[in-house]
């Protein structure tokens, strides 16, 4: 049976132990404050040996026939399934997660390891022509090695299995260091998928780890060739830099300050539906969920009403209960932060549309009207309940507006006249764009990131293949060439 307790070690070359440093993780359900286990943490020595176990297991594993690596990451699939309630209470449990997110996380899993097991059939390399006589180049598609992944905590079981599926897949090894607030559904249980299918002891190892007695130890390593990252913007700007030092590859997977913009011609009912949505799934802490909400002038009093009314209606609470949309923020800190915000909008002329109460780390949504782009809370990224609506004249001003960030992940627009919204689309700086839909995207073949402090690199289908392999040339000559002395 899986359990946190019974995930809550490190998983180094194979073997389940406890970590090397005298510091140990408490983790803990962000809802009800219950202690689920403790980790005895990982040193730089542990993640030293995670590093040199999937180097050597990689040389192996780079050997094994395609579709020998395929049934393996099919059968990763097949355990999941054949444990999705069990990995459902996981989610509830360490993430204060709904049944609702749980199963569109579990189903985002899916889709990606499904993708990568196409991989190992995917590494095709080319023959081409040469400016010599007698000569060709052949180009050769091989995996880079070794990758380091780090994930974050709010959606950990997918954004940890975006990367780490790929990268099995292509031919790598992977090293995994989850969040700490999530280390069973960001690191062990992916450990314990892939033991469970038969991936050889030591490709994949998961470390936990304390930022503070390791430093930028996993991402100095030299064995490591990318570093793929998922997180905050501050942070993963440091490891970008970290990793471009140490030549070694960054892929990373930002914050975002989603605008969500409704025309005059947009259809109210179904705008304030997705907008909901948008905004409040797994309460708010989704890099891609709707931070600001760009209504047309016109319609911008029925629009309010009716989202005041849509969000009011939502349940918040114990993410067991079936009803619940909003359960806990991740902690206490998190929920501070956003209540500083909130203030700090009112005393810069925003208004309080709706206002959400704040009980430890539980909020109840909260929208902000008035809000203007200068504004703090138009720039940062919201991660939880609380959302801006903003006033827009015109085409461009809504394009102004939504492209006045410094990020550029994701976005949406709702018009009657498609074409329109395509042509917005075009003119608005983000990775991603939406139309007549929701904000919050991820499809297995679709290339998914930012621009801006959004984010580096591509994933998904053909975009994760190329992000985890390397081109090697290697030419061959039939004959003798001249030359001039």
């Amino acid at each position: 049976m899986l359990t946190i307790q019974s995930l809550s070690k490190q998983f180094i070359n194979g073997i389940w132990k406890d970590g090397a440093s005298r510091k140990h993780l408490t983790n803990i359900n962000p809802y009800n404050g219950e202690i689920l286990s403790t980790i005895a943490m990982a040193t730089t020595k542990d993640i030293d040996h995670a590093y040199q176990a999937s180097f050597e297991a990689q040389k192996e594993w780079e050997k094994v026939n395609a579709y020998k690596k395929r049934a393996i990451l099919e059968k990763a699939v097949t355990y999941i399934e054949n444990h999705e309630e069990e990995i459902t209470e996981l989610i509830i449990n360490e993430l204060g997660a709904t049944r609702l997110k749980a199963a569109f996380e579990i189903g985002l899993v899916k889709n990606i390891i499904k993708e990568s097991a196409t991989f190992p059939l995917r590494m095709e390399g080319k023959i081409l022509p040469s400016i010599e006589d007698q000569k060709e180049n052949r180009l050769y598609r091989i995996p880079v090695g070794v990758v380091g992944v780090i994930s974050p905590f709010n959606f950990p079981f997918f954004l940890s299995m975006k990367s780490v599926a790929p990268a099995l897949g292509a031919g790598n090894g992977v090293v995994l260091k989850p969040h700490e607030e999530t280390p069973v559904m960001g690191g062990t249980l992916i450990a314990k998928i892939f033991e469970e299918a038969g991936l050889p002891a030591g490709l994949l190892n998961v470390v936990v780890t304390d930022i503070h007695e390791i430093g930028d130890a996993f991402i100095e390593h030299p064995i490591p060739r990318i570093i793929s990252f998922t997180g905050s913007t501050k942070v993963g700007s440091h490891i970008g830099q970290v990793a471009m030092k140490n030549f070694k590859k960054p892929i990373l997977e930002l914050g975002g300050n989603s605008a969500f913009i409704v025309m005059e011609d947009a259809d109210i009912d179904y705008a304030v539906i997705t907008a909901t949505f948008s905004r409040f799934t797994h309460s708010g802490q989704i890099c891609m969920s709707a931070n600001r909400i760009l209504v047309h002038e016109d319609v911008y009093d029925e629009f309010t009403e009716k989202y005041k009314q849509k969000v009011s209606s939502l349940k918040v609470g114990d993410p067991r209960d079936l009803e619940t949309v909003i359960g806990p923020v991740v902690n206490e800190r998190q929920a501070g932060n956003l209540g500083l915000l909130i203030e700090e909008s009112i005393t810069q002329g925003a208004s309080i549309i709706l206002q959400g109460a704040i009980e430890s780390n539980l909020m109840e949504p909260t929208i902000i009207g008035n809000v203007t782009p200068e504004m703090t809370i138009a720039q940062e990224e919201l991660f939880g309940p609380v959302v801006c609506v903003m006033s827009f004249k015109n085409k461009q001003e809504a394009i102004d507006i939504a492209n006045d960030t410094r990020f550029g992940l994701s976005g949406a627009i709702h018009t009657a006249n498609v074409e329109t919204g395509v042509e917005m689309a075009k003119k608005i700086h983000t990775g991603m764009i939406h139309i007549n839909d929701i904000t919050i995207h991820d499809e297995p073949i679709v290339a998914f990131g930012g621009e801006g402090q959004s984010g580096i690199g591509r994933l998904n289908g053909q975009w994760s293949l190329d992000e985890f392999t390397t081109m090697k040339w290697i030419s061959v000559s039939y004959g003798q060439r001249q030359f001039p002395y």
